[in-house]
C-alpha cells in the first residue's frame, strides 16, 4: 500500500508543480503586457491544457469573484488546496 500511496503522492506533486507553473505564467502574462518570449506562451498553454480538465468542473460551481477590474479564481485555489491535502494523505499511506 505504501508503494501505491507514494505513486499517487508523486503524481499529485507533479500536478501541484503544474498548478504553480500555471500561476506564475499567468502572472507573467498579466505583468508583462504581452511582451514575453514565445516559449512562455507555449509553456503556459501546456500547463493550462494539463490542469484545466480538473479546474473547469470546479469552476462551474465556484464562479470567479469580481472585485472591480480584478477577478479571483476560487476554483484554482480550491483545486490547489485539495491537491495539497490529497498529496499529504497519499504520502502518509
Amino acid at each position: 500500500m505504501a508503494f501505491i500511496g507514494t505513486l499517487i503522492g508523486l503524481a499529485l506533486t507533479v500536478f501541484i508543480v503544474l498548478l504553480l507553473a500555471r500561476l506564475v505564467l499567468d502572472w507573467v502574462g498579466v505583468l508583462a503586457n504581452g511582451s514575453h518570449p514565445l516559449w512562455v506562451n507555449r509553456v503556459r498553454d501546456l500547463s493550462h491544457s494539463w490542469t484545466e480538465p480538473v479546474i473547469a468542473p470546479v469552476r462551474r460551481y465556484l464562479q470567479p469573484i469580481r472585485l472591480g477590474g480584478l477577478s479571483i479564481d476560487l476554483a484554482f485555489t480550491v483545486v490547489f488546496i485539495v491537491a495539497l491535502v490529497l498529496r499529504a494523505i497519499a504520502f502518509s499511506l
